[in-house]
């Protein structure tokens, strides 16, 4: 624990693992089977409940909640966990439950950024570098690809999956899947046309874009059908193109359906 400072008012559970460098603030609470990795913050009024596993240079805000019990009637207390990966911010007021006997455990990858009063239910999994502005509200098992950004207020319903690098507009309320790649906005969610301009920030090539686009009006701007638009998105647009295949296979294996 080298150079890990720890204020005299925080409690830490004797079983606690705490890593180099960690800072741990005033009335901050880590309980049993915590482990907190290099270079994290722990900062006033924070509780890490219990099962919480934290990476490196992970900061977690004021008043901060992770690792309380899944609210989920069909909890029987079994050992589960919450993950965050390396570099995440969790801002002042979030909550992030532990998982149930589903999957045993709720994720955050790495690079993340949850802004203030977020909340994760139990077995929800965000991948690396999602952005989730103040005050969104994911139920439980949502899944949320890499490199998402979703605006502030938006609540999101059981089980959807929201694919990789979408953007979710604020206020919304979104009750079916959100392809990769689109823009989405509205209550309930309807699509936009494709995050463009966040792809461009990301690198996607022209070429990429193209097909994406070409991909997208069959879907969900011609009058064919889902399943008929998909086979001819199929037949004439470059699924060799793993991003154009990615949205495909997304829609087509959704079991929720796609808003349009």
């Amino acid at each position: 624990m080298s150079g890990t400072r720890i204020h005299p008012s925080a409690i830490v559970h004797p079983d606690a693992v705490l890593g180099e460098n960690v800072d741990i603030g005033p009335w901050a609470m880590v309980g049993e089977g915590c482990t907190v990795g290099d270079g994290s913050v722990i900062a006033a009024r924070a509780t890490l409940e219990r099962n919480v596993r934290l990476g490196r240079n992970v900061k977690v805000g004021i008043g901060t909640i992770l690792g309380g019990d899944p609210q989920d009637l069909k909890f029987g207390g079994e050992e589960t966990w919450v993950e965050i990966g390396d570099d995440t911010t969790i801002r002042e007021y979030s909550h992030i439950n532990r998982g149930t006997k589903q999957s045993y455990k709720t994720t955050v990858g790495k690079g993340a950024f949850i802004m203030s009063y977020v909340h994760l239910a139990h077995d929800c999994h965000v991948g690396d570098g999602v952005i989730l502005v103040n005050g969104t509200q994911l139920a439980g098992h949502v899944t949320i690809e890499e490199k998402v950004i979703v605006a502030g207020l938006t609540a999101v319903h059981q089980f959807v999956r929201i694919g990789r690098h979408a953007f979710v507009g604020g206020c919304s309320r979104v009750v079916k899947d959100v392809p990769p790649f689109v823009k989405a906005v509205g209550n309930p969610v309807k699509l936009y046309g494709l995050n463009t301009l966040g792809l461009q920030r990301s690198g996607f090539t022209e070429t990429t874009l193209s097909e994406l686009k070409k991909a997208y009006r069959l879907l969900f701007r011609s009058e064919l059908n889902l399943g008929a638009a998909i086979e001819r998105a199929r037949a004439e647009v470059d699924v060799e193109n793993p991003d154009v295949r990615a949205l495909l296979d997304f829609v087509e294996s959704s079991p929720r359906g796609v808003g349009f």
